[in-house]
């Protein structure tokens, strides 16, 4: 895969770009909606939950993490996590925020 240029853009532009990557694939989403719901929990409980092995979803759950959207603590033996309410409503605003200055419904 090549290298993606990312100089002339702006950081916030390169912050919603690398959580928009992160929720583009099927699995990161359907954790994103297993948190929104549990409002946390154990990586334990999405593999139960999901049909993917532990290391699968804790690969996914580390580019959730890296992306900004959710974070984890350290219960005794287990990782729980949770969505960072801050960086979804922040990815939220952003999208509803980019104007459309004509918006067409019989576009193409």
């Amino acid at each position: 895969m090549g290298i993606t240029k990312t100089t002339g853009f702006t950081d916030d532009i390169l912050a919603m770009s690398e959580m928009l990557k992160a929720i583009g694939h099927p699995a990161r989403l359907a954790i994103l909606t297993y948190l929104a719901e549990k409002e946390q929990c154990i990586c334990g409980d999405l593999v139960a939950e999901l049909p993917l092995a532990q290391s699968t979803v804790s690969q996914h759950l580390t580019a959730l993490k890296n992306a900004g959207l959710v974070k984890g603590n350290i219960t005794g033996h287990n990782l729980c996590y949770c969505i960072d309410a801050t960086q979804w409503n922040k990815m939220l605003e952003f999208l509803k925020n980019i104007p459309m200055s004509n918006p067409q419904e019989d576009c193409c």
